[in-house]
């Protein structure tokens, strides 16, 4: 055993001055972190606020029938259909004889609503229509072209609700929300109020009459209906203005829909009824002229001449009001649009990932059939000695088992150990373990601190052997390993070949999930990309590579935090054939606790961006070397950014749709899901011989495991996007994981 001594001018980094980086790169990335949860509960919000809108938030389909009106007035229950509270006093007002006062319910629609409109301009015909909060903000522009034509509006809630089921804090909100529609949409607030699912005022009843009071308190005036066209039912265009039309000659609030349903039988009978209506002498007004008369009773102010009253019960919209309402608008035009988009975009993302799992399912199993035969062969057996290079900084816990799992190698081989300036004594540990295993084939080389690259470049030009294995401080090998990893050197085209690295310490939930994302995604993965010839990683934990070929690339580059995926990458711009040994086997320690894991996979998540931009030119590149452009790096692009960007977003329409629209449904369909990747993961356990007990732990890892891992590449996204820089950082070990022997 010899040790051997490199220095690095200028690349000593004292623990003082890497504590300070550290912590500056941490308060650095907290607001990252900050952006990437606001980022999400924006877009939660979004989906909120459309399915707030469209009553699936929120929505009460409850309407009350039957109940007793004995608190209400007499005078009230027998009044007109306008009911105010004027000095306190109720009061009811009655529409002037031959005189319509036409209303119109639950718009505005984008259909419907624009055809009322232009047949009421046609025939220089008011009306009041009793609007929808939620329908005001979804198109805006419908209600400003409503007031400018000199109709009146007048609310109908937000959602739609049966208010008499509702608490004060509610029937506030509704009010509120919709005058701040109203202002947002046209400038305006307004008096007047219908109530949803209200009819004559001797309709009124115990519980809906204090909810009339308090309005009336707060300066609104309720309008009813005298007259019915029930146009709602469609019975025919006919039948439609019959009902409308008041008897005799009296005057009548008349209620029509403009919304709410199929309307084509009210845009049809509509002209209909006011050529009928003017035949007969009546005249058209709002529900302001109305008051607007009955205030005025010497006739100082003509009602209904052909020019539009002044609707008094419009108010301009200013201050706050008026910009809270224009930020409502606003707000929910980006909903309209963003919902629609991202169920669209999770449609494609959802159909692109059970299309993954199909593909992986194919290929694996055409992978493990092929290399699984019995007369397959890479080649003449290698027996020729191998490099094994152990990069190591404060590996105290765990270099020992790594020497001892190497000791037991049944292939000949040199082992390198690079010391990268190691404080915790690193290098004795090894010589003495190596020396107390009767190991005279370590070396120790030891340099100052400068990082995982260029301990393995230096691991490299001290290599006697033109083949080269490298692992990780924490790993142990199986016997077997090194030999099973070489044997795809047989083939003159393979240039590196990476391993199956497993986790040694999967006792601990933690532990579990990953060792579920291991069998799972890791292996099926490189099966899968091995058949495709493009796989973007060579695991750091186990991976072998020709000498010449590293040395043709540049080494492990220091550019990037992922120097396995950058000289995977390399590899193949090279020319050279990547393959995946799923008989070497090596066992890792992974992360014990959700921070090191955050950081360990935030670190993975942005060095594989930075190797993918770095290789960006691999796109255009010709012949063989270009494969990985034209497969791998759309594959890894797709399926190992995009998606998981947007599949938390899935889990956010599910559980939204659990609590908000159909449980059942919602449910069978994650489940669903849940299942398919349950098969796969069962038959990638079934390849690498693995206890199916693990699997238990599946849906819990779905749950929350998952979303963890979402966030960590959100937060990478953002890191990328906004030209943050990150540190390689060290994660504690404990050096659970020993001999494999002793792994279950």
């Amino acid at each position: 055993m010899t040790t051997t001594t490199t220095s690095r001018r200028g690349r000593r980094r004292a623990p003082s001055r890497i504590g300070r980086a550290a912590g500056k790169a941490a308060a650095l990335q907290k607001p990252r972190v900050l952006l990437a949860l606001l980022l999400l509960l924006a877009l939660t919000s979004v989906m909120l606020l459309d399915g707030y809108l469209r009553a699936e938030v929120g929505g009460d389909q409850r309407v009350r029938d039957g109940a007793s009106s004995s608190k209400v007035p007499d005078k009230i229950l027998s009044g007109g259909p306008i009911l105010s509270f004027r000095g306190g006093q109720a009061t009811t007002v009655s529409v002037p004889d031959k005189t319509i006062a036409l209303t119109f319910d639950d718009g505005p629609n984008p259909t419907y609503t624009p055809q009322v409109l232009e047949i009421l301009e046609k025939y220089d015909v008011p009306a009041t229509f009793f609007v929808v909060g939620s329908m005001v903000s979804r198109y805006p522009g419908i209600v400003k072209d409503m007031v400018e034509q000199g109709n009146e509006v007048g609310i109908h809630t937000f959602t739609h609700v049966d208010l008499s089921y509702q608490s004060d804090a509610r029937v506030n909100r509704e009010m509120q929300q919709t005058q701040l529609a109203l202002a947002g949409a046209a400038g305006i607030t307004t008096t007047l109020f219908r109530a949803p699912y209200s009819s004559e005022t001797d309709a009124i009843d115990n519980y809906s009459w204090p909810v009339y009071q308090k309005l009336g308190e707060d300066g609104y005036t309720s309008v009813f209906v005298d007259t019915d066209s029930d146009d709602w039912k469609k019975p025919g265009v006919a039948k439609i203005v019959r009902w409308a039309t008041p008897s005799k000659n009296d005057g009548a609030s008349v209620l029509f829909h403009d919304a709410g349903g199929e309307r084509s039988q009210t845009i049809e009978a509509l002209p209909e009824y006011i050529e009928k209506m003017k035949a007969k002498g009546y005249t058209f007004t709002t529900i302001s002229g109305v008051l607007e008369k009955e205030r005025q009773p010497s006739g100082q102010r003509a009602v209904g001449t052909g020019v539009r009253d002044l609707q008094a019960a419009h108010r301009e919209a200013t201050g706050a009001t008026l910009y809270e309402g224009k930020a409502l608008i606003a707000a929910v035009a980006v909903a309209e649009w963003a919902v629609p988009a991202l169920s669209v975009g999770l449609m494609v993302v959802g159909v692109a990932v059970m299309g993954r799992f199909g593909m992986m399912l194919i290929l694996a199993r055409r992978h493990y059939r092929q290399r699984n035969k019995r007369r397959f062969s890479w080649g003449p057996t290698v027996t020729r000695p191998v490099s094994v290079i152990v990069p190591a900084y404060n590996e105290k816990e765990c270099i020992a088992n790594t020497l001892a799992s190497l000791a037991r190698s049944t292939h000949p081989i040199e082992i390198i150990v690079v010391d990268d300036g190691s404080t915790d004594g690193t290098s004795e540990i090894a010589r003495d373990a190596a020396y107390q295993l009767g190991m005279t084939n370590v070396r120790v080389v030891r340099q100052e601190n400068a990082g995982k690259p260029a301990a393995l470049n230096n691991g490299v030009r001290n290599a006697s052997h033109d083949l080269v294995v490298m692992m990780d401080g924490d790993t142990v090998f199986e016997p077997d390993a090194v030999h099973q990893l070489v044997q795809p050197f047989a083939d003159p085209e393979v240039g590196a070949v990476a391993g199956n690295a497993k986790v040694g310490n999967r006792d601990t939930v933690i532990g579990a999930w990953q060792h579920i994302e291991y069998v799972m995604g890791f292996n099926l993965d490189r099966r899968m990309y091995d058949l495709l010839r493009c796989m973007p990683t060579i695991p750091g934990a186990i991976g072998a590579f020709r000498r010449d070929a590293v040395l043709q690339v540049g080494g492990m580059s220091e550019d990037t935090l992922a120097e396995d995926t950058d000289i995977t990458i390399a590899m193949h711009r090279a020319g050279r054939r990547v393959v995946y040994q799923e008989h070497a086997k090596a066992w890792t320690e992974a992360p014990g606790s959700l921070k090191q894991l955050w950081s360990q996979r935030y670190r993975w998540s942005y060095g594989t961006m930075q190797a993918l931009w770095k290789h960006r030119k691999s796109l255009t590149d010709k012949g063989p070397s270009g494969r990985f452009g034209r497969v791998g790096m759309p594959l890894v692009v797709v399926f190992q950014i995009v998606t998981p960007v947007f599949a938390p977003l899935i889990d956010v329409f599910t559980a939204y749709s659990m609590i908000f629209i159909d449980f059942r449904a919602a449910l069978l369909a994650w489940l669903a899901v849940l299942g398919v990747q349950l098969v796969c993961a069962a038959y990638a356990f079934r390849l690498d011989k693995e206890k199916y007990r693990y699997l238990l732990m599946m849906p819990l890892q779905q749950l929350a495991y998952r979303q963890m891992m979402y966030l960590v590449l959100i937060h990478s996204c953002i890191t990328a996007l906004t030209g943050g820089r990150l540190r390689w950082q060290k994660l504690k070990r404990t050096g659970e994981v020993g001999t494999p022997a002793g792994v279950s």
